[in-house]
């Protein structure tokens, strides 16, 4: 039976994106692709997985960190009325085989880095929700930006958004990214997404910041639907 390394499974709200404060079971699988500057989530694979069994307690069982898909499944059912699972890490599209043998009791709520294309066509009958990031030129310093976003392109078209799919576009930014950068990328794949979502990191605040963002939305509104929403679960500590 294939187990998976699984950090943590809890229920809480959704605090990213359009879907922001939609009740979810969150699994987090271990391991990624790259490394972010801004990623909060550590790489490490760790000693056990975190279950919080009564959501928001703050009271953890430790499991195994190697689960197999009963094991989730069991744990996922414990939890009531829930929007969506979000399959989250990490990356999750590491373990794609893994997560279209899944059976959830909701539907599944992908959120990926968008740059594993052929992992992304094993999942994609068996996702409802993706929320695909797009990592731009400064995460890349030094290797092959093209290949990348070539990639991710690729990744944007095979999970598109369709009658049975919501597929969209979220961009960290960062006091150092550039709107042009931006705007190349949405006009690539505004064929194939619901809206932009774009989300300044925690520290960005500053007056002039605020105003390079907000241009930038105006900017993109001309192509397509775009929101400004940062990490709200961060504001009131629900994660």
């Amino acid at each position: 039976m294939e187990r998976k390394p699984v950090s943590e499974i809890f229920c809480a709200v959704q605090g990213e994106g359009p879907y922001v404060g939609a009740r979810q079971a969150f699994v987090r699988f271990v391991g990624c692709n790259l490394d972010c500057s801004y990623c909060d989530t550590p790489l490490d694979e760790p000693d056990h997985c975190l279950f919080e069994k009564v959501p928001g307690s703050g009271e953890f069982e430790k499991l195994s960190p190697l689960l197999c898909a009963s094991d989730i499944e069991e744990k996922i059912r414990s939890f009531n009325d829930l929007h969506s699972v979000s399959l989250t890490g990490g990356e999750p599209l590491l373990h794609a085989e893994f997560i279209r043998e899944l059976d959830l009791p909701a539907p599944v709520y992908l959120e990926t880095n968008m740059t594993l294309p052929e992992k992304a066509k094993v999942v994609k009958d068996s996702v409802d929700y993706v929320a695909g990031d797009v990592k731009l030129p400064e995460e890349f310093e030094g290797s092959n930006f093209v290949e990348h976003i070539e990639r991710t392109y690729q990744c944007f078209r095979t999970l598109r958004s369709n009658q049975h799919r919501d597929c969209f576009c979220k961009i960290v930014v960062t006091s150092s990214t550039k709107p042009a950068d931006v705007m190349d990328v949405v006009a690539q794949i505004s064929d194939y997404i619901s809206c932009v979502v774009l989300q300044p990191v925690t520290q960005y605040t500053r007056a002039t910041d605020i105003q390079t963002i907000l241009s930038l939305q105006e900017n993109l509104l001309e192509i397509k639907n775009t929101l400004i929403i940062p990490q709200t679960h961060k504001m009131w500590g629900c994660l």
